[in-house]
């Protein structure tokens, strides 16, 4: 299951008339992780919601992907996760003991974030669905967008990309066991220390990475700062085998959504291969943070995150709002 094109969702979402509150932070005309509402002047609301078809196998492990998934949005923001609603899109005539263990598996996830399932709601459907909505708080002043990036900045990848090409892979069975285990891995791993980390050493602007692939999300949060990203394609973390599945056609319909979303506002050298793009296009399932911070921030961010990478710069805007060479 893709997500709505974004260059068509974004035509929809501008005609709907402004919501004029001086409570709303960040709001869905931000483009940003999750809505942000001021509740009094120390406490904010940090609220998001996603859910997706199944991307594991193993029903228990696909309620873990989808609660971090929906967790990173809060903390991609500088949020703390408090409690969650359950979305829960299930064949009537299904396998009950499936739907349990996805609701165990994503139980396990968020209660391992200290973060309780309050609720929820489901409906008969033929095409399993599952998700969370997640509410956090963060202080008002303490909010990180994806539209802070500042010229001299670095810019970090906390994951490896390449869960889009490998899940398409699992599907037609041309996935080896290593590499599965290798994107299990990746979209199961929580951003909190890392969201943790980015608030300590000051992050200037944040995002995570998933439906619009990392040249998606990179063009929001460029277009949103008003600046060039610079990105440096040999630095970006790549899953195993994920450049040789795109070569033997392991595309989402994801990969030509995105690129039409993005259009000519990123530039590439010639020496970044047609696949090398297609992997940076990938939509991510529970993906990494993207953040901009301070260059001697960044050198400390990696350091005590080692599977963190610099992949590139913020500069001032100079014509594309994203550089991939």
């Amino acid at each position: 299951m893709a997500k709505l094109a974004p260059s068509d969702l974004a035509q929809v979402l501008s005609k709907l008339p402004a919501q004029n509150s001086e409570n709303v932070i960040v709001g869905f005309d931000r483009s940003d992780d999750a809505g942000v509402f001021r509740l009094t002047d120390d406490t904010a609301l940090v609220q998001t919601v996603d859910f997706f078809t199944p991307v594991a196998d193993d029903p228990f492990t696909y309620g873990r992907v989808a609660a971090v998934n929906a967790l990173n949005d809060v903390y991609a923001m500088g949020g703390t996760p408090l409690s969650a609603l359950s979305i829960v899109c299930f064949p009537q005539k299904g396998d009950w003991d499936v739907l349990g263990e996805i609701l165990a598996g994503g139980q396990a996830a968020m209660n391992s974030e200290g973060v309780v399932i309050i609720g929820g709601h489901s409906v008969d459907d033929q095409e399993m669905k599952f998700g969370y909505a997640v509410t956090g708080v963060i202080h008002p002043e303490r909010v990180v967008t994806n539209s802070g990036a500042l010229p001299g900045d670095a810019l970090i990848l906390t994951k490896p990309i390449g869960t889009g090409a490998i899940n398409t892979a699992v599907k037609r069975g041309e996935a080896n066991a290593a590499t599965v285990e290798a994107a299990i891995k990746a979209m199961t791993t929580s951003a909190a220390a890392a969201s943790k980390l980015m608030l300590e050493l000051g992050a200037n602007g944040c995002t995570d990475v998933t439906g619009f692939g990392l040249m998606g999300h990179a063009f929001e949060m460029a277009k949103g700062s008003g600046v060039t990203l610079s990105i440096d394609s040999d630095s970006v973390p790549l899953l195993p085998d994920v450049l040789e599945l795109i070569e033997r056609g392991m595309l989402t319909r994801g990969d030509k959504n995105n690129r039409a979303y993005v259009g000519d506002t990123v530039k590439f050298s010639g020496s970044v291969t047609t696949i090398m793009q297609s992997a940076l296009f990938d939509p991510q399932t529970a993906g990494g943070l993207l953040i901009s911070m301070g260059s001697e921030t960044a050198a400390e961010f990696v350091r005590q995150m080692p599977d963190a990478r610099i992949i590139g710069s913020v500069a001032s805007h100079s014509g594309a709002y994203i550089e991939v060479k």
